[in-house]
């Protein structure tokens, strides 16, 4: 065999076992799991069970038959196919038809609200915004059982740490009795019932508000609003203020005071050319207040107070916020 003939055999056998490498490489072919067996990794949780005080009783009727659900990990691994624009986002989370189911189930539980409001200080348009916003006044609370999603998430292991402490709790919340496995069904995340709780959430803040001796997120209006009522004043919601509000930045206005980090106080703002948003000048209460942009440095500009950080606690999305904000201050009082 001439040499040359040799040489390029032996590059073209190089090249395929690279070829091969490469195609394995990006299809996961003949990578290592670190991970133990499923069944394996479910008794190493057992045992974090029961140092928890969960029985092997409560563990066993709950995990019963559990696999990981692939398309949990899928939507936990999808990214957006696009981004929606502040005015799309408003438009799909904040339409005229749920404004005017905001106000008839403000009227509908007026009472309860009422009730709620003395107790806790968070005023009932807001709350039912926040119901609003978060799962349609309960018509959308989702449709994964809570427990396999979160075994799910928790074996995965990108973010299995904080996903293994919320199935603890979940496990916690069927040990006390609040709800069946069976019943406990939420978003792909985990996210429960009609506020929309972690398990995290459902175990610092949910209140049996009703009385009847469990707290029940899916089927109790009591229980839905004063947990969010409890979640938000213990965040520190202040009761004789609202969020913000829309206003008119001056020409030229500094971008680098947009954020929440540059407070001021309302005379300050208006001293430096801001002005609601049909030109009138702003209060004259002694409230201090930030500039954020509803995009960024762009978009429609608010002038928020303390309880617009507070929403920020319950949902990290400026979005989300001024979105709950806006549905409470259309609401009205009903």
């Amino acid at each position: 065999m001439p040499a040359g003939t040799k040489k390029r055999r032996s590059w073209l056998r190089v090249a395929t076992a690279a070829l091969a490498l490469a195609l394995g490489a990006m299809s996961g072919a003949g990578a290592t799991d670190p991970r133990p067996p499923f069944a394996e990794w479910l008794q190493g949780l057992r045992a974090d069970a029961r140092l928890a005080g969960i029985r092997d009783a409560t563990f066993d009727r709950a995990l019963a038959g559990v696999e990981p659900i692939p398309r949990v990990i899928e939507l936990d691994r999808r990214q957006p196919e696009f981004t929606l624009t502040f005015r799309e986002y408003m438009d799909r989370v904040v339409p005229p038809a749920r404004v005017e189911k905001g106000r008839q189930r403000l009227n509908e539980n007026r009472r309860l609200l009422d009730e709620i409001s003395a107790k806790y200080g968070v005023q009932g348009r807001f709350l039912v915004a926040f119901w609003g916003v978060e799962t349609d006044f309960g018509r959308q609370t989702g449709g994964f059982p809570v427990v396999a999603a979160l075994a799910t998430l928790a074996y995965d292991g990108r973010r299995s740490a904080y996903f293994r402490k919320e199935l603890i709790f979940a496990l916690e919340i069927v040990e006390r009795g609040h709800v069946t496995p069976e019943r406990m069904i939420g978003s792909w995340a985990g996210a429960m019932g009609q506020a929309q709780f972690m398990p995290s959430s459902f175990r610092s803040y949910a209140i049996d508000h009703d009385g009847d001796g469990r707290i029940d997120l899916w089927n109790s209006r009591p229980d839905v609003l004063a947990s969010a009522a409890n979640y938000l004043k213990r965040s520190g919601w202040k009761g004789d203020e609202t969020w913000g509000r829309p206003v008119n930045l001056p020409e030229g206005f500094d971008p680098r005071l947009t954020g929440t980090g540059v407070v001021k106080t309302l005379a300050e703002w208006s001293a430096l050319g801001i002005a609601r948003a049909d030109g009138t000048p702003l209060s004259a209460r002694p409230l201090k207040a930030s500039v954020v942009r509803a995009e960024g440095d762009k978009g429609p500009a608010f002038l928020v107070y303390d309880n617009y950080r507070t929403i920020l606690k319950w949902n990290r999305s400026t979005f989300f916020a001024i979105a709950v904000g806006s549905l409470a201050d259309l609401i009205g009082d009903g």
